[in-house]
């Protein structure tokens, strides 16, 4: 679960910097007014401001939830296992154990 949000929030990141770099800057109305009208010609003279500042606000949403659900993750972990019921009994052999089993096979 926490893979699924993690991959969201990264992709919402990228999102919202290619949004807020595709928004013009307060300068960019001086810039049309000495002839740069490349912006108006494609969304026309509003245009833009309302529907990147909507879509802007729906991310930044997006990426405060993902970064405060990540952040509650990390510190509420989970610490039950399901291999809990589970116990595997390991038998250490000591050094004289190991030599009584070698002089056994060598016999």
């Amino acid at each position: 679960m926490t893979g699924i949000i993690l991959v969201l929030h990264i992709f919402v990141c990228v999102l919202l910097v290619l949004i807020v770099l595709f928004q013009g800057g307060k300068g960019a109305a001086m810039g049309s007014a000495f002839g740069g009208g490349g912006g108006q010609a494609l969304f026309g003279p509003t245009g833009p401001a309302s529907i990147l500042t909507k879509i802007t606000t729906g991310v930044a949403i997006i990426f405060m939830l993902t970064s405060l659900t990540l952040a509650y993750r990390s510190v509420h972990k989970n610490t039950t296992s399901v291999m809990i019921d589970n116990q595997i009994s390991v038998e250490q052999n000591t050094g004289a154990e190991k030599e009584a089993d070698n002089n056994k096979t060598s016999e």
